[in-house]
């Protein structure tokens, strides 16, 4: 009779519990399906997205512009260029005329076609704001646009450009907005009604300077991204970045500098997250001015390339994310595979050179002297600069064990620039611009005054002959000939020590497991959103 009552006190309880098991249990399969239909995907930013308009610069994201905005030409590994809104393209041999046969089929997310005319209504903005784009070599050479048919437009340039086709690839000015988003002038210089693109996402909120949110372009024409939402919440420090993804709020980390390299370590120590460090995208660097003081002595250059602890700067201060560089611009750029010997660290090579050169360490001296003149010298970094700032610290010592003094100078970015301009340093830290610029926008500046490269590089005896290498580069159609030239240039650079180049910048990533399908892209500013999966 006990166990009889007891059992039917139980009864409704154990009744209920069980109800309330199974609905609980239909509540998390629901939640589960609808993770998994949903397929969110939630990154943050430092910046706001700005407005969407592919046109113009600041206060636009790069990032954003590349997610959102499609180019004719895209940029692949190893500088392979792919069809993109154009399924391919002619040159003619002169090499100046250049016909673009388009996608069939295009929609916009209006509805509208992608199709010559719009394609010619986005370059009469671009052409009409040339000074605003001047930056990119290729707009300066566009003589005349014309719309052959409805998917044909073709592009003629004043004179033969061999990196046309590349610039084509770059993410700001020229990709495609539909017609209904330019402003009633048609100057997309003054903004835009509204983001209307091609791509394979749709802005469907967007709070300034908190969240930015993309739906998946159901009628997009190419294939579609894996996930069907992407948030892009807007996080400015570095260290709460971190957090987020710690507490689960954010799903990734991507990007150049987007945290300290310190956290990228912790967080791939933890062994919670997976990390990620792409190809190197662009070359930290020293500019050596050969035009004054002791570096127009290239033995004085030489010894600085071998007194320089380049693994020691790249494993202490960028905890090993960033790669040595022994080259100005990495063999994974086009033209840039060339067989150079790499200067080794070896101070007593440094003292031997500095010893010919004139500059003796008198006895019970620290620092070396020439004519009784010390061998003093001044790098310029960028102050705020988290990198080039411990960087420079480091050089100092690695210098002052070879009897050299080094002054360094943090300086604000306009400052620096004009200290860059007019060769006024001995040493300055750079950064090359990266694919897909590189290496035709690293020549153009080395042989253009006004940007102080080529102003440091007056010290160098054949200077004549390699500025007009680099003029002639730029100009040949032959591959073979193309290739001779960049291998001349990039060897005259390395055995002139003109740079000292000291690493390659690169993206990184940190997510969790169940972020799928990650991979960087080859660009520089594009962002890998359309490959990767959620898969919680």
């Amino acid at each position: 009779m006990i166990l009889f009552r007891t059992l039917k006190v139980l009864r409704i309880p154990l009744l209920f519990v069980l109800l309330l098991t199974i609905i609980l249990s239909g509540c998390t399969s629901n939640l589960s399906n609808k993770t998994k239909e949903d397929k969110i995907l939630t990154v943050s930013w430092p910046k706001d997205i700005g407005p969407l308009n592919p046109h113009q610069y600041t206060p636009n994201e790069f990032f954003a512009q590349g997610t959102y905005y499609e180019p004719l030409i895209d940029y692949g590994p190893n500088g392979k260029l792919i069809p993109k809104l154009a399924e391919s393209w002619n040159v003619s041999e002169d090499g100046k005329v250049y016909t673009f046969h388009l996608r069939k089929n295009v929609k916009f997310t209006d509805g509208s076609n992608f199709d010559a005319s719009v394609v010619q209504k986005n370059f009469q903005t671009i052409l009409a704001n040339r000074d605003l784009h001047s930056w990119l070599g290729l707009i300066s050479e566009i003589n005349k646009t014309e719309v052959v048919d409805a998917h044909t437009f073709k592009v003629t340039l004043k004179n033969r450009y061999y990196p046309a086709l590349q610039e084509f690839a770059v993410v700001r000015p020229l990709r495609f907005l539909g017609s209904a988003g330019f402003s009633d002038d048609g100057n997309t210089a003054k903004g835009i009604k509204k983001p209307i693109t091609t791509g394979p996402w749709v802005l469907s909120e967007y709070k300034k300077n908190e969240k930015a949110v993309f739906t998946r372009n159901e009628n997009y024409w190419g294939t579609k991204p894996k996930i069907k939402k992407l948030i892009v919440k807007v996080i400015p420090d570095g260290e709460a970045r971190v957090l987020a993804l710690q507490k689960g709020d954010i799903d990734l980390i991507f990007g150049e500098g987007v945290i300290s390299l310190d956290s990228f370590v912790a967080l791939k120590d933890s062994g919670k997250f997976k990390t990620a460090v792409s190809d190197p995208l662009a070359s930290r660097a020293l500019i050596v001015n050969t035009s004054k003081g002791p570096f127009a002595d290239l033995d004085v250059r030489i010894a600085l390339q071998h007194a320089v602890n380049k693994k020691a700067l790249v494993d202490g201060v960028t905890n090993g994310i960033e790669k040595q560089a022994d080259s100005i611009i990495s063999k994974n750029f086009p033209y840039a595979n060339v067989n150079l010997k790499p200067y080794d660290y070896n101070l007593e090579k440094a003292k031997a050179l500095l010893d010919k050169a004139g500059w003796k360490l008198p006895a019970g001296k620290t620092i070396r002297e020439k004519n009784g003149k010390p061998l003093e010298i001044e790098l310029v970094y960028m102050g705020s600069d988290q990198i080039e700032k411990p960087m420079s610290a480091a050089i100092q010592s690695d210098l002052k064990q070879i009897g050299v003094s080094l002054k360094t100078t943090g300086l604000e970015r306009e400052i620096r620039n004009k200290r860059m301009e007019t060769a006024d340093f001995d040493l300055l830290f750079w950064n090359s611009y990266g694919a897909p610029y590189d290496p035709h926008s690293f020549i153009s500046t080395n042989f253009a005054p006004g940007y102080g490269i080529f102003e440091s590089q007056q010290g160098i005896p054949m200077k004549n002959e390699l500025h007009q290498q680099m003029k002639d580069v730029l100009l040949t159609d032959n591959e073979t000939d193309r290739q001779k030239l960049y291998t001349s240039i990039f060897t005259t650079l390395h055995n002139q020590a003109s740079y000292l180049p000291i690493s390659y910048l690169t993206n990184i990533a940190v997510y969790p497991d169940y972020v799928k399908g990650w991979g960087f892209p080859a660009h520089r500013d594009e962002t890998p959103f359309a490959i990767i999966d959620v898969q919680k």
